[in-house]
Formats: C-alpha cells, sequence, structure tokens
C-alpha cells in the first residue's frame, strides 16, 4: 500500500463544491490530476497526499475498509454503513453543510398517528385490517432497525427504496418512509409528516478518519498538516 495519505472527497454536485470551497478557505487547494473528469487528484503544495474523487456513499465503505485515510461525507451515510463505527473511524470535524435530517414520516391521513409509541400502539390493529404489518420504505436500513428496535417498534417490513423513497405511500409500495429530508418540503408535497419523536439523526457533512487504515509516518505527517491548516 502507498505510504501516501488517501484523501476521499466526494466526487459531483454542491457537496464536492462545499468540500473543494472548505478545503481553499484553509488554503488548501485541490485539483485534478491529468484529465479533468478524471477521478485522482492532489492538494496543492503537499506532495503526500493523493485525492480520490469518488460518491459520498463510496467514501463511506473506503473508510470502513481502510482504502481511504479521510474522507468527506454525511454521518448519515456513516452510521448506515459502519455498524461498528466507533471502532472503525473517527469523527474529526463536523463542516457545517450538507445538511440534511433523517426522519420517520407517515401520511398526514393517519392522525391518530403523532409518535414512535403510536406507531406501536397500532401494529396490531394494522395486521388485523390488512393482513400484514405496515411496510418502511428505506434506503437507511440498518439505521431504521436500530432506531425503531430502541423505540420497541418491532412490527414492521422493511421495503428497500430504490428510488423516490417519498413517493411509495402515495404509490402504495409502503405505508411509510424513514428518509433525510433538509427543508421537509418534498415530504409535505407528497402528503407526509415528520412524527413528533421521529428525527433520528441530524446530520451535516464531516471530515472522518479511518481507524483502520494503513497509517504509515508520512501519511500522519500529511494528516497534522490538514488539520493544522483546518484548525482541528
Amino acid at each position: 500500500m502507498t505510504e501516501k495519505l488517501l484523501l476521499a472527497v466526494p466526487s459531483k454536485g454542491r457537496l464536492m463544491e462545499q468540500t473543494t470551497e472548505m478545503f481553499a478557505k484553509a488554503g488548501l487547494t485541490l485539483r485534478k490530476t491529468g484529465n479533468e473528469r478524471g477521478y485522482r487528484g492532489e492538494i496543492a503544495g503537499i506532495d503526500a497526499v493523493e485525492v480520490a474523487f469518488i460518491s459520498a456513499s463510496e467514501i463511506a465503505w473506503y473508510l470502513k475498509t481502510g482504502r481511504a485515510h479521510m474522507g468527506v461525507t454525511g454521518e448519515d451515510l456513516i452510521r448506515e454503513q459502519i455498524s461498528d463505527a466507533a471502532e472503525r473511524v473517527t469523527f474529526l470535524k463536523a463542516l457545517g453543510f450538507g445538511h440534511a435530517d433523517v426522519v420517520v414520516a407517515v401520511p398526514n391521513y393517519w392522525i391518530d398517528v403523532r409518535t414512535m409509541a403510536d406507531l406501536d400502539e397500532i401494529a396490531a390493529t394494522f395486521r388485523r385490517e390488512h393482513g400484514r404489518w405496515f411496510r418502511v420504505a428505506t434506503k437507511y436500513i440498518n439505521t431504521t432497525r436500530r432506531f425503531f428496535a430502541g423505540k420497541g417498534v418491532i412490527d414492521y417490513r422493511i421495503i428497500e427504496s430504490l428510488g423516490a423513497t417519498e413517493g411509495a405511500p402515495a404509490t402504495g409500495t409502503a405505508d411509510l418512509i424513514v428518509d433525510i429530508t433538509s427543508t421537509g418540503a418534498t415530504l409535505a408535497a407528497n402528503g407526509l409528516r415528520i412524527l413528533d419523536d421521529g428525527v433520528i439523526l441530524k446530520s451535516e457533512a464531516n471530515l472522518v478518519a479511518s481507524m483502520v487504515a494503513n497509517w504509515s509516518p508520512t501519511a500522519r505527517q500529511a494528516e497534522n498538516e490538514i488539520m493544522q491548516a483546518l484548525g482541528i
């Protein structure tokens, strides 16, 4: 494995722009090497760093497996993909952008369901009336299971969402959802509302370090330079 530090950053969209801006304000210029459409880069002036431009969800996997030493991604993705996050990664700095809440949202016409306890209370009645447990559409399968278990809700079925999760109740593929939201506007537009105690995680982009990566002295020195520049 290379002695250089591998820094994984988002490869597209607003998250990439905000990450690049954040590093630039700290005097660290991220730039791609070779083809502008490529996925490799560097930090100007720090030869011991190699930058990988990849998707935010892939960054979590890179950190989990130690393929990257450091990365910028959402806390929601870290918590979802790394069940033993406390043993595998260290959250170095919350970056103040990429805000999104992971929430439990139900249809507005479920007027008697305001809390997770209400959801648990209606489970048996729902099964009697519909012949099945209620279905929860989500991309956050592990996060949902942990949260529901913590609230004592066990009688449900997860439907893995591959598209627009907020539309699942309207199409009849699910009864409620667990999804991310920034303003709640999309949920409201789809006739959904967040349970009173249904905010699972208030997420934002973080600079994260892998505890399982192969940290050479060169990589550690590069990490120190980055952290000093960012005021960590």
